[in-house]
């Protein structure tokens, strides 16, 4: 049936009005699609997300997706390149909400909010003393990191050697910016990660190179920083322990003994030497299951750098430079004249606080029972 000009004109009008305003299907569902996603839940678990220095924006992402605080991160990628991120992204660490909303996630990291205090753990601390400082300086129970630690599943998720019985030696020393109510697994893992980010391909291939693994390196890096008072002796110290470790001699390392007395010991005496433990390095030779300390950046690099010295012996002046040998009479010589510079220095002492003072009647001594370690045996 034919139409008549009139009424075709006003169809063909009436479809011209109408079409600016159709949106596809397909937009539609992408539209939606952000909307549904970008709303989040407000009960999700907390976790810690740290977003490292000079992080680019896909990084930032592929971190928070990891930690399941995003559910779409190809949608999100859109919505935070929209908002701006990428040029006011800000590194830190954050305690996000898994399934958080995209416009919190956003406005966290354009303002760097969730990083409010500081905690310095320094080189050489134990575990059990970061749990007691973390108890004290960030409210986390002692027990509750402690725990953490030495968790199985969370150091294997931390992708830590199996060897390793907890996360000793792997709590790297430094100081951290955290939120406020952080947990212990979550700092665990924010330490954990740090050593990780401090481990470079570098030190990977001299690793192979010195036929170690990670964890035994580690492991003599913390007896390293546990000796070490006077910084330029550590490569000499790692190289003692190096070429005891080559020649199959016990290191017969003090810090490995009061660590066996699971408390630091003042001094180490003969009676403590024989402690039975499998950290105590006067009884086993080789290294000892696993460290014994946090081993700092410059003890990690010692260890993998030991100086070329044919050193076999040290030991300790009052000031806390070492005196090394290479062999045993020469160590046994330097025994004698750091005893004889210590006697010397205790008569100074003596003699000038004695200066103006009565002189008293000296008083008897009960002698101390057994004798200072006096390092290394034959």
């Amino acid at each position: 049936m034919r139409t008549r000009k009139s009424e075709r004109g006003t169809r063909n009008r009436r479809t011209t009005f109408d079409a600016p305003f159709r949106v596809p299907i397909s937009a539609f569902r992408v539209l939606l699609s952000l909307t549904l996603a970008a709303c989040g839940s407000p009960d999700g678990p907390r976790v810690t997300v740290t977003i490292l220095a000079g992080a680019t924006l896909d990084a930032a992402i592929d971190s928070l997706s990891a930690n399941r605080v995003l559910g779409h991160p190809g949608l999100f990628r859109l919505y935070a390149r929209v908002r701006g991120l990428a040029g006011t992204l800000k590194s830190g660490v954050y305690l996000l909400r898994q399934d958080e909303s995209w416009s919190d996630v956003v406005a966290t990291l354009e303002r760097g909010r969730g990083v409010e205090q500081r905690f310095t753990v320094r080189e050489g601390l134990r575990l059990v003393e970061i749990a007691q400082l973390a108890q004290a300086q960030l409210r986390i129970p002692r027990d509750s990191f402690v725990d953490a630690a030495e968790d199985s599943a969370l150091l294997a998720g931390l992708r830590l050697p199996q060897a390793a019985p907890s996360a000793e030696g792997y709590l790297f020393p430094t100081t951290y910016l955290l939120p406020l109510r952080i947990g212990g697994r979550e700092l665990v893992r924010v330490m954990t990660q740090q050593f990780s980010a401090t481990w470079t391909p570098e030190w990977q291939a001299r690793l192979d190179s010195l036929h170690f693994s990670r964890h035994e390196l580690v492991t003599l890096a913390s007896i390293i920083e546990s000796e070490v008072r006077y910084d330029p002796d550590r490569p000499f110290i790692s190289a003692v322990y190096h070429n005891r470790l080559r020649r199959g001699m016990r290191l017969e390392a003090d810090p490995t003994v009061s660590y066996a007395y699971g408390r630091r010991l003042k001094r180490v005496w003969e009676k403590n030497l024989a402690v039975r433990s499998s950290y105590n390095t006067y009884l086993h030779a080789g290294l000892p299951p696993g460290p014994i300390a946090q081993p700092g950046r410059a003890s990690l690099a010692a260890a993998l750098y030991p100086a070329n010295v044919p050193f076999l012996y040290f030991v300790a002046q009052s000031d806390g430079k070492h005196i090394f040998s290479t062999t045993y009479p020469e160590h046994l010589a330097a025994i004698r004249r750091v005893k004889e510079m210590r006697r010397a220095a205790r008569r100074r002492r003596r003699s000038r606080g004695g200066r103006g003072r009565v002189a008293r009647p000296p008083r008897l001594r009960r002698r101390r029972r057994g004798r200072a370690t006096r390092r290394w045996r034959r």
